[in-house]
């Protein structure tokens, strides 16, 4: 069973040396493009193994490592000390074609509206101004408010959880998981934010909630599928959104787009978990 990809084999030894060291078999194997994969060898282990997993993703420096590697490592083991992979061969390893594409289209829009052309590009791309059949056949404006960013913060810190989430999702799962999250993410709760505050309102924090909301319960219901959310950024999560409907934050935020995100890869991770479990496959 596969734990997870690193884009180091000193990284990536020293996480499966811990792992025997706790009873846990498991190996390294190196992938064609600099990635390497843990994996494990039963099943049954996989819970205790993905909680070893998340800590070492938290703090891979941690002095336990390194003292696994000392006393059960391998001492056979070789390692290439070759230059690591540059920043872009790191963002492209850790997603998949639906991720980039998804990243680089935000990117676009809001490098285009930065130099200067917001009213060529956000009029055909917000939310349909009244639900009446006049609009509707504009029905991409359903899904376009997603792709919408009004700050450089506010894209930064979507694109990082969508790059970190879809891409594990995607990955783990295949391209068309991740496109039935991003669809329905990404057009359900924009309709609940459209009657909460109108038109006016983007960005792709609904589909991110969506993703964490589904890593988080799957990771729970059935981590074999190998995709988690740790539990400090599902707390971080859900005090976000407590904050954003408390009014204390200073900023407009798209709460009902947050909380429809949420529920809708909750109630996603549940499906997906009740058949991974009946049947083994995803």
């Amino acid at each position: 069973m596969q734990l997870g990809e690193l884009p180091h084999s000193r990284a990536a030894q020293a996480l499966v040396d811990y792992l025997n060291s706790q009873g846990i078999q498991a190996r390294m194997q190196a992938l064609a493009d600099d990635r390497f994969v843990v994996e494990i060898a039963e099943a049954a282990q996989s819970q205790q193994a993905e909680q070893i997993w998340q800590e070492f993703i938290q703090d891979p420096n941690h002095p336990r490592y390194q003292a696994a590697s000392w006393t059960s490592g391998d001492s056979k083991v070789k390692f290439s000390y070759r230059r690591g992979p540059s920043f872009a061969q790191q963002v492209v390893s850790g997603a998949g074609p639906l991720t980039l594409v998804v990243l680089a289209t935000c990117l676009v829009i809001y490098g285009l509206a930065a130099i200067g052309f917001v009213e060529a590009i956000y009029p055909p791309l917000f939310f349909f101004e009244q639900l009446q059949p006049a609009y509707l056949g504009e029905f991409w404006r359903a899904f376009t408010p997603s792709l919408l960013h009004f700050s450089i913060v506010h894209l930064a810190f979507n694109l990082l959880w969508w790059w970190m989430l879809g891409g594990q999702i995607e990955r783990q799962l295949g391209f068309g998981k991740l496109l039935l999250i991003l669809l329905v993410a990404g057009t359900l709760p924009n309709f609940i934010q459209f009657f909460m505050t109108g038109p006016n309102f983007g960005g792709l924090s609904g589909v991110v909630y969506a993703l964490m909301g589904y890593c988080w319960i799957l990771g729970r219901l059935a981590p074999q599928a190998g995709v988690s959310l740790a539990p400090a950024y599902a707390g971080f999560m859900l005090f976000w959104l407590a904050l954003g409907f408390m009014d204390v934050l200073g900023i407009p935020v798209a709460n009902g787009a947050h909380l429809g995100g949420l529920l809708v890869g909750m109630a996603q991770a549940y499906i997906d978990s009740k058949r991974i479990n009946r049947t083994g496959t995803w």
